[in-house]
């Protein structure tokens, strides 16, 4: 049996000071979908925030782009290094991108980043 594939608010990053502490990690990766800044939780799960500017459209476009992140996320967080916030930012695309492609746009930085956030030996 697969594990749920829900997403309760205890996996939300909800406060200013909690996106703060993320962007003053300061450790990010991106490709053309999506930037996303990461900093370790000392937490038993993965929690997300988004951010999601007027440059993307109207607050129809800026929601539904949200959907389709929070979506991503639910469907691929069993799959996401543990232990880690990260904060979703999209880029400025022409054409809205499918969740598949997000979701797997979201684990490969999701990895790439938790990678930045190891310390290397030596």
């Amino acid at each position: 049996m697969s594990p749920p594939l829900t997403f309760p608010k205890s996996l939300h990053l909800k406060s200013p000071a909690e996106f703060k502490a993320v962007y003053d990690r300061k450790r990010s990766v991106s490709d053309g979908l999506l930037v996303v800044y990461a900093k370790e939780n000392a937490l038993p799960h993965t929690r997300v925030g988004l951010s999601v500017s007027k440059k993307v459209g109207n607050a129809v476009a800026r929601n539904r782009c949200k959907r389709l992140f929070r979506e991503a996320f639910r469907l691929s967080q069993h799959e996401l290094p543990v232990g880690i916030d990260f904060i979703l930012i999209p880029r400025n695309v022409s054409r809205e991108p499918t969740v598949e492609e997000l979701s797997a746009s979201l684990v490969k930085l999701a990895r790439d980043a938790a990678r930045k956030l190891t310390p290397r030996p030596g």
